[in-house]
């Protein structure tokens, strides 16, 4: 018995994986449908010159569906702004907060919700991007208002689209969807960067040397990442005995994790946004004086780096803020009586638990940066023709080891179930 539903596992495991992929490959299928009303070589052309701008973040996150501009060119962004602003909003709006904690019931609405803001930030998206293209010369063929429209509808359909795809692998396969979805549209540039840099190697442009300081950095990264990201600072708590009737509850010895980078890659998208808006509304208002002051604020510059590090900061300090509430905490230890031994229950925990926080995220802040800068240190020295490091590097490590954690837990929650069927089983057994 135990070998075959060892066997069910595994196939519907299988299934699961099979489901995910198929869907991912239903994406990339997508990403290469072009928009109608587009010449594809002048949108080529005028790409090439808008890297460094938000067009690039967006082309990133998109698998290079921007850069074609195909129906799905707008990505998943619109509705990770969408999730970003509502769950901002639980915070500050009270309507929000007493739907949240009205469990999946509230959870749901707060989802709808999230779903119409993302039609509506898809709209507002894709008309700033047909306003835009019809600024550049020859790229769209017929401009007009009949283009802003289809372009909209088109847009935002894919959007859509995009959503309910990541909801059927939520749902039907493995993985948190709309994660896989970003890590498959930025893991699909790796072969062409890989492609580049032997082509450089070949042309003479890039010694063996440097690659192979290249591929010892790219690895070192990559174990930092994972290193950090499984980093946690575990606060001890006890819990009092209680005695209840005839029973003793509580004594027992716990910890609250800290995680060292609370934020995740929440900071390094907002920094990415902010600063390169200058960059993007100059392609549009060509002044000698803003251009001047977008030079400044380039990948590669030292205000770009100084502005860009400190915006990482910031945001991780404020993503924590809103995400570790360290008054509930400490409120809901005292309610069950908990206490962080040494400590007193109550606002003595909490102001603990801030200055065990804040110097936790300052570590965090400093890592995310250091990461965030490498690829601009490596591309301008060493030439690298890809975009190493990192937000996509987060999102790539930080989606993969969700992914293996979700599939550890599957076959946990599977072999236990298993386990406990095989023990009735026998307890009835014994029975008769």
């Amino acid at each position: 018995m135990a070998g075959i539903e060892g066997l069910v596992k595994v196939a519907e495991l299988r299934k699961r994986i099979l489901f995910s992929l198929m869907v991912l490959a239903i994406y990339r299928i997508g990403v290469h449908i072009p928009t109608p009303g587009i010449d594809g070589e002048a949108l080529q052309q005028m790409f090439a010159g808008m890297k460094g701008t938000l067009f690039g973040v967006f082309n990133m996150f998109s698998g290079g569906a921007l850069e074609r501009f195909s129906i799905l060119a707008l990505g998943v962004m619109p509705y990770i702004s969408s999730s970003i602003i509502f769950q901002l909003l639980t915070v500050v709006w009270p309507y929000l907060h007493e739907l949240q904690k009205e469990g999946d019931q509230g959870r749901k609405k707060i989802t709808q919700y999230t779903r119409y803001g993302t039609v509506a930030l898809a709209l507002v998206q894709s008309f700033s991007i047909a306003s835009g293209l019809e600024q550049a010369q020859g790229v769209v063929l017929h401009p007009g208002l009949a283009f802003k429209l289809m372009t909209m509808v088109t847009l935002t359909t894919g959007t859509i689209f995009l959503m309910w795809l990541g909801e059927q692998i939520s749902e039907r396969g493995i993985g948190n969807g709309i994660s896989l979805i970003i890590f498959a549209g930025i893991a699909a540039g790796i072969p062409n960067g890989i492609g580049q840099t032997f082509s450089l190697y070949r042309s003479g442009e890039l010694s063996f040397l440097t690659i192979l300081i290249i591929g010892a950095i790219i690895v070192a990264t990559f174990f930092c990442i994972i290193f950090v990201e499984r980093g946690a600072r575990r606060i001890p708590v006890q819990y009092a005995k209680r005695i209840v009737g005839r029973k003793v509850y509580g004594g027992q010895n716990t910890h609250i994790p800290m995680k060292v980078n609370t934020s995740g890659v929440i900071p390094p998208i907002f920094a990415s946004s902010l600063i390169m808006f200058p960059a993007t509304f100059a392609t549009f208002f060509p002044n000698k004086y803003i251009q001047q002051i977008t030079q400044q604020l380039m990948p590669g510059a030292l205000l770009y780096d100084v502005f860009f590090v400190s915006l990482i900061v910031f945001f991780c300090y404020f993503y924590t803020a809103v995400t570790f509430k360290t008054d509930d905490v400490a409120e809901n230890l005292k309610k069950y009586g908990g206490f962080i031994p040494g400590i007193r229950p109550g606002p003595p925990t909490a102001t603990y638990l801030d200055f065990v926080l804040s110097r936790i995220t300052l570590g965090g802040a400093i890592y995310i940066s250091a990461i965030c800068v490498l690829p601009t240190i490596l591309t301008q020295s060493m030439k690298v023709p890809f975009y190493f490091g990192g937000t996509s590097v987060l999102i790539l490590v930080g989606v993969a080891l969700d992914t293996v954690a979700q599939i550890e837990t599957f076959l946990i929650q599977r072999n236990y179930e298993g386990f406990m069927k095989h023990t009735r089983l026998k307890g009835r057994a014994a029975y008769t």
